[in-house]
């Protein structure tokens, strides 16, 4: 527990740094979440080029907003994702209202072909939103461990070493989280 309480002062350190323009901090922020955000992003939106400005983003909204990180309401990891996912979203929506290139030949040939939900559609965002919900349902050590592990890109050696647990503990928490995660998605699917 204790090394959780530290890790949250040093977040909430970080944080303030980042708050107060401190460029290094800022860049120790885009360190630990970069990946994570730029993954989260590749999934939101259309092309790489889209991605990249997204992350842009979103680092700027952290910045902006890094005051108001709180360490005793959420993990930095959670808030992270947390603006990450509404800088997201507030980006599908302003570009689904413009109106797009073909739209008024659509009404004239017909619909277009049906395909499979692209990288930012709204049915993938969807799945990915009930999907982030469901993790958060998961017992404590499992739903650390999922988000570390896939959202974090963190191996399950990382995971054990930073919570002092050991790795036997960490791939079972990881395997009955999946186990839970199937089974609630096959529920949802048959409902």
């Amino acid at each position: 527990m204790a090394s959780r309480e530290g890790q949250a002062e040093r977040d909430l350190e970080l944080m303030s740094r980042v708050a107060a323009n401190d460029d290094k901090a800022l860049a120790t922020l885009y360190e630990r979440f970069g990946s994570l955000v730029f993954r989260m992003a590749l999934q939101a939106v259309p092309s790489r080029s889209d991605a990249e400005d997204a992350v842009q983003e979103i680092f700027v909204r952290l910045w902006r907003t890094a005051h108001r990180y709180d360490s005793k309401r959420a993990a930095l990891v959670t808030w992270v994702i947390l603006i990450s996912r509404r800088q997201l979203v507030d980006r599908m929506r302003r570009s689904r209202s413009r109106l797009k290139p073909g739209a008024l030949d659509e009404s004239q040939t017909g619909p277009a072909p049906a395909t499979a939900p692209g990288p930012g559609s709204p049915e993938r965002q969807e799945r990915m939103a009930a999907m982030l919900k469901r993790i958060e349902a998961l017992p404590e050590l499992q739903r650390t461990v999922v988000k570390r592990a896939y959202l974090g890109g963190q191996t399950l050696r990382q995971i054990g070493e930073e919570l002092n647990t050991p790795l036997g503990t960490i791939k079972s928490a990881l395997s009955r989280a999946l186990t839970r995660l199937r089974e609630r998605t096959n529920e949802e699917l048959t409902i």
